[in-house]
């Protein structure tokens, strides 16, 4: 059993179903497709989703929507008609319009690119349409009643085929509720969770997660495997990655999630798990780099702080009542640096700074302004002996002045603090040092 997903540029037009045919029909195990709405044909094209948004703003605002509306069903139309297929989608738009007539909510209305996706795909794979309101439910807090929707998935499903449309699923009072934006990935991943599947396959538009930024980096490569944990450090640091939510479904069962692009099926893509068998003298150790910008670090010292009682607790609350969160904690013996983002500390800076002095009462007060922090994310990096010497030297001899360095003690990253102007100079370094 495999669940795949496929996002909105994999849904765009027909040619796009073509190809999600084959790949499906190319492995007995595909037996479950979570489908997006349609997105982008071309850059200046419109995403249905986004359509559909604009069409409850008009409808809030008493604006005519007709037109957009209109394209919604064309665009669909255009799609069935192409694949030759006999869907009814006229008495499907015509309900829809009727019920936007008299009342309708946002969510539903938004959910409905992801269902007439689904329609249209079950009709072309031969597969049954399973609607996300049999299956996906929520609580009234929004969170997802796991248990139960799992178990309403395995009896539906049965030994069958089915195509379910992502992003929506019910409240206990019988009203659609969407996901967040991305949701169908979260639709992907509870399915897969729920039939317990082989493997969870994320079909898009690109081969897999880059080894950096490509805006940053020409051509990085990709990443062939990672950790659930180096997933978690690579987005947290800053990549466009699937987002932690996203994959903890599969993560909690341990079910291998596969990103594969849907315009280059026979490249293998990322593979990502709980962990891998790796040799020790394994070439690359690297996993990814990546980082953000726009970071302060407040750096508090007093004489006698390593041997204080509760003074880190007092520090930390003073942040916490200011609503500053605080990303990193580089330390020394007498003093402690608090990396957060400069955003939340500029309108608090006064009030915390003072908060601070009273508290704590440091010897000095120091904070610096915008801080980049790099992250190089790899497996068992403490393990590889000068790995931060080489940083060092590769940031040194090109004239980049390191203002913080970091390891975590999961052996899973070394941060490095630079000045936000050297920034994508940094990446660019580390990326050439670690992995050309």
């Amino acid at each position: 059993m495999k669940v795949l997903k496929f996002g909105g540029t994999s849904m765009a037009d027909a040619a796009q179903y073509r190809k999600i045919a084959d790949i499906v029909h190319a492995d007995p195990a595909r037996r479950v497709v979570v489908v997006s709405a349609a997105g982008k044909r071309t850059h200046d094209d419109n995403k249905i989703t986004d359509l559909l948004y604009l069409c409850h703003a008009h409808l809030q605002y008493g604006v005519s929507y007709e037109d957009i509306f209109s394209k919604i069903r064309e665009r669909y139309c255009t799609i069935r008609d192409e694949l030759g297929l006999k869907t009814d989608l006229e008495s499907e738009f015509d309900a829809l319009h009727q019920k936007m007539e008299s009342g309708i909510s946002c969510e539903e209305l938004v959910s409905r690119g992801e269902y007439f996706s689904a329609q249209l795909m079950a009709d072309f794979l031969g597969y049954a349409f399973i609607d996300a309101t049999r299956w996906l439910y929520f609580r009234y807090d929004g969170t997802v009643d796991q248990e139960k929707s799992y178990a309403a998935l395995r009896d539906i499903l049965g030994d069958g085929c089915a195509v379910i449309p992502g992003f929506y699923g019910v409240m206990p009072d019988g009203k659609i509720r969407t996901l967040t934006r991305g949701g169908s990935d979260i639709t992907g991943a509870l399915a897969a969770a729920a039939l317990n599947a082989e493997v969870y396959e994320n079909w898009t538009d690109v081969s897999g997660i880059l080894m950096a930024d490509p805006r940053i980096v020409d051509h990085p490569k990709t990443i062939e495997r990672a950790t659930y944990s180096e997933l978690r450090q690579l987005s947290y640091s800053g990549a466009q990655v699937l987002h932690e939510m996203t994959v903890f479904p599969v993560r909690e069962k341990n079910i291998p999630l596969n990103i594969r692009n849907t315009n280059d099926p026979s490249n293998p893509g990322t593979l990502i798990s709980d962990e891998f068998n790796e040799p020790r003298n394994a070439p690359r150790f690297i996993t990814g780099i990546a980082g953000k910008k726009d970071f302060s670090i407040v750096t508090i010292s007093k004489k006698g702080m390593s041997g204080a009682v509760g003074t880190l607790r007092q520090i930390m609350q003073v942040f916490e009542e200011n609503n500053v969160p605080v990303c990193y904690t580089p330390t020394g013996i007498d003093c402690i640096s608090l990396v957060v983002p400069g955003e939340k500390l500029r309108p608090r800076q006064y009030s915390l700074t003072d908060a601070l002095r009273r508290t704590v009462r440091p010897d000095h007060l120091v904070i610096i302004e915008n801080i980049a922090i790099v992250a190089a994310v790899g497996r068992k990096m403490a393990r590889r002996a000068g790995t931060s010497g080489k940083i060092f030297a590769a940031l040194g001899e090109q004239g980049i002045n390191i203002r913080m360095i970091s390891q975590g003690p999961d052996e899973l990253n070394i941060l490095v603090g630079v000045d936000d102007e050297d920034y994508a100079q940094t990446i660019r370094i580390l990326y050439d040092a670690f992995v050309k």
